[in-house]
């Protein structure tokens, strides 16, 4: 709350499908009937924005006229070859609502800024500013530049009313709906995601441009994603590339990328990069992923969810629509040289899962319409009627919007065939209808459309027949369904929702006052009691492994023999209903699906693949794959086969290098005690208050990492017979075959004798990890080479004795 206005600019921020057109035009009637204000400006910033205003005047125009006893009212959209129409907005008693383009006023060159002979030498603008009205901005956010701020306040304005769900600056905010209370009470459609994404699917070349920048004033960089080799198996990574460089390289050295993949060019201004192999990439731009079979699935799966839902609701009359946005006019409608128009690749995809789908006995019949009926798209023609590609923002969309909206009520009746929409996703501003139940977006290229403006389409409460809004929550369900993994779009949507709407997640705030020094005793090195057992343990040692080849051919053999089946790359479907609570956005999983690929690859270099991987010899590798009977299976899925061989390998390999490991003290090199130095924690229930700080050397705080341990530490202080202990520092490691270990502590422990320990604690019952157990064994190991010490996994200071 602020004491101060920050100018006469007033914001009300409403989520998507809340009503908030509805709300500004209520506001005018009401400012009309309480204050006389009879002088309306809404200013909206692009076509399709306009088209749906005109259409809400359209519609609650009598809606209106009851509510305030038929007060006169005239409303209209300013149109550059009629200006004198200007005059009458001034000069008329009634409630004036003029709608008009940014597009129309924010330049000087405007019509409406120039004198007018007809208007005796005024500039057309005279007239509005000469009425100071009241100025409406639908979606202020994209007025926000200086150009379009001064045009606002050239109108002249007695103050300006800001409506939007994402606003960038919040001038005077007056109310706030935000998403989050949006769910809450019920105003919007609960979202599903249905998940499509690729799995065991690194067989081909991947490669994604996320972008090109200038990392300094004479250099240029690329970020690409790729399939990147690992010490376990292959990972997508995105990783930064200059000029010259090498996928090969850059993915590890991946033979995919072994012929053409060297970067030749990059090219910041026009936004995209060229390879040695003649491809070129824009930002955004995918190659080498299965693109085609991930959409037809797509497509298969919102036709699906329509019938699903239409079964249940057409009793209820409530029309079902499902609308797709697409990135190529030519993916859903192409045309000949004679002009004959063709279907596109969408159009085929979606006939042949139409066909499929409302054959199956549960759906036969449901829809009595022809299937040329059933769908179309919404697209600007060129003046041979052809439908094209435009942003949204032409003269040629204009057509194209009035049809989406003067059709609005006739797509909400059940007798109207078409229920699939094709739109081009520049237009989606276009689409706004209650009674989409389902998205589907079908992009080539990676989309950059936020995840609130792709499901803002379809949150409005649905309408049946007779116009009643539905309040059922059964029904009011949007099914997104998205080329990518529910957990991701949940991430990236309450991102958007923190960072457009300023709502905080509790469960995504650290408090930052609870941090703290980790801080040594003074002197602690001096302490007899400390000299004394890290004289004992301060040693760095070496290891040696014993292992006999043939019996690990042997056991490798039968391990790879046994790996589970390898399965070709499939598409997985995951549905899940999104969530929303005061810590986040949460996907719960409601069904999950898969469909095999099949495809041809290129197989890789097996026997280099795996010695990479574990160092083993040519010769042993190949033993070890012809002994297995397995080979045959690296034509399913070649790169599965090969991660899952290299971890049924490493098993084994770890398992008899650990049994035959030997340690030895390396002369006297050892840790250095110049690296106990301070350190900050993050402090929580775990972090332990040292009281006694002789039996330690911390003087103040010791950070643990389990209930155990916080435990351990507790008895340490508090029993008589612990003279001394500490929790080894984290660079107090032990190298092991299979990764560095990190004992947990140092004590001496005095009854009848003096007992130096090395404790890893676990508490009773847990289930260790292999990796763990492993660890713990070498551990054993490393202290048998360390007189008078004594290593033991143990869960409480009692089991020392």
């Amino acid at each position: 709350i602020s004491t101060e206005l920050d100018g006469l600019n007033f914001s009300v921020e409403m989520e998507t499908g809340t009503g908030k057109t509805y709300v500004y035009l209520r506001t005018i009637y009401e400012l009309n009937k309480i204050y006389g204000f009879k002088k309306f400006v809404i200013v909206v910033p692009s076509i399709a924005i306009r088209e749906g205003v005109l259409k809400n005047l359209e519609i609650t125009f009598d809606h209106f006229q009851n509510l305030y006893s038929k007060t006169p009212v005239n409303y209209w959209v300013y149109d550059s070859k009629r200006v004198s129409n200007l005059r009458n907005f001034a000069i008329n008693n009634n409630i004036q609502i003029l709608v008009i383009n940014i597009d129309s006023f924010a330049k000087d060159e405007n019509i409406i800024n120039r004198p007018n002979d007809k208007l005796t030498g005024k500039r057309p603008v005279e007239f509005i500013q000469a009425t100071k009205p009241i100025v409406i901005v639908d979606e202020p956010q994209n007025m926000e530049t200086e150009l379009r701020k001064k045009a606002i306040e050239n109108l002249n304005p007695l103050c300006t009313l800001r409506y939007s769900a994402t606003h960038i600056n919040r001038y005077n905010m007056v109310y706030s709906l935000d998403p989050v209370k949006a769910y809450d009470l019920g105003l919007v459609k609960q979202i599903e995601v249905d998940s499509i994404v690729t799995e065991n699917d690194f067989n081909d070349a991947f490669v994604s441009l996320k972008k090109v920048y200038n990392p300094g004033k004479n250099s240029v960089a690329a970020k690409v994603k790729i399939d990147v080799n690992t010490k376990e198996n292959v990972k997508r990574k995105v990783v930064t590339a200059k000029l010259g460089d090498d996928l090969y390289d850059l993915s590890s050295k991946r033979e995919i990328y072994k012929d053409g993949y060297i970067i030749n060019g990059i090219d910041v201004a026009d936004g995209f990069i060229e390879l040695s192999n003649g491809e070129m990439l824009f930002t955004g731009d995918t190659f080498g992923d299965i693109t085609d079979d991930v959409m037809k699935v797509q497509i298969k799966k919102t036709v699906e969810e329509h019938f699903l839902k239409e079964r249940i609701f057409q009793s209820k009359g409530i029309k079902v629509l499902s609308l797709f946005f697409i990135d190529r006019v030519a993916n859903y409608r192409s045309y000949g040289s004679d002009g004959t128009p063709l279907k596109g690749k969408f159009a085929e995809w979606f006939e042949e899962a139409y066909q499929e789908v409302s054959g199956k006995a549960a759906y036969k019949g449901l829809l009595p319409f022809e299937l040329d009926e059933m769908h179309n798209g919404y697209f600007s023609q060129d003046r041979k009627g052809r439908w094209k590609d435009t942003m949204g923002n032409s003269s040629a969309d204009d057509d194209t919007f009035k049809l989406i909206m003067k059709n609005k009520e006739q797509l909400l009746d059940v007798r109207e065939p078409l229920r699939f929409i094709f739109s081009h996703s520049a237009l989606r501003e276009g689409w706004d209808n209650p009674n989409v139940f389902q998205i589907c977006t079908l992009n080539e290229t990676h989309s950059e459309l936020k995840k609130r403006q792709e499901i803002g389409r379809g949150l409005r409460l649905p309408v049946n027949m007779s116009g009643n809004r539905i309040q059922d929550a059964t029904i009011n369900r949007l099914t997104v369904i998205a080329n990518e993994s529910y957990d991701d779009f949940a991430k990236q949507l309450q991102s958007e929702i923190e960072e457009d709407c300023g709502v905080s997640f509790k469960g995504r705030i650290k408090d930052k006052r609870k941090r703290g020094m980790v801080k040594y005793r003074k002197g602690f090195e001096l302490d007899e009691k400390f000299k004394d057992i890290w004289e004992k343990i301060k040693y760095h040692t070496s290891y040696k492994v014993d292992y006999k080849t043939s019996e690990l051919i042997k056991k490798a053999a039968e391990a790879v023999e046994q790996m589970s089946a390898i399965k070709k790359a499939l598409i997985k479907t995951t549905k899940t209903a999104l969530q929303f609570d005061g810590y986040g956005i949460v996907a719960d999983i409601k069904a999950s699906y898969t469909t095999a690929l099949d495809g041809t690859f290129r197989i890789p270099d097996a026997l280099f693949y795996i010695q990479e991987r574990t160092e083993l010899t040519r010769s042993t590798i190949l033993e070890i794959l012809n002994s297995s009977g397995r080979l045959g299976d690296m034509l399913i899925n070649p790169q599965l086969f090969l991660d899952n061989t290299v971890a049924a390998i490493k098993e084994v390999l770890y398992e008899l290098m650990i049994d035959g490991i030997k340690y030895e003290k390396i002369g006297s090199r050892e840790y250095e005690m110049r690296l106990f130095e301070d350190y900050e924690i993050h402090i929580n229930d775990l972090t332990f208050d040292v009281s006694k700080q002789d039996k330690t050397i911390y003087s103040n705080l010791v950070p643990l990492d389990s209930e155990v341990e916080y435990d351990f530490a507790r008895e340490c202080e508090s029993r008589d017979d612990i003279a001394f202990y500490f929790k080894l520092p984290f660079w107090f490691k032990i190298k092991t075959p299979i990764g560095d270990y990190n004992p947990d502590w140092a004590l001496i422990k005095k009854n009848e004798k003096t007992v130096y320990f090395v404790a890893e604690t676990k508490s009773v019952g847990q289930e260790l990890r292999t990796s763990e157990k492993r660890k713990i064994k070498c551990g054993h190991a490393h202290f048998e080479e360390f007189d008078d010490v004594e290593y033991r996994q143990v869960a409480t200071v009692g089991e020392l004795d």
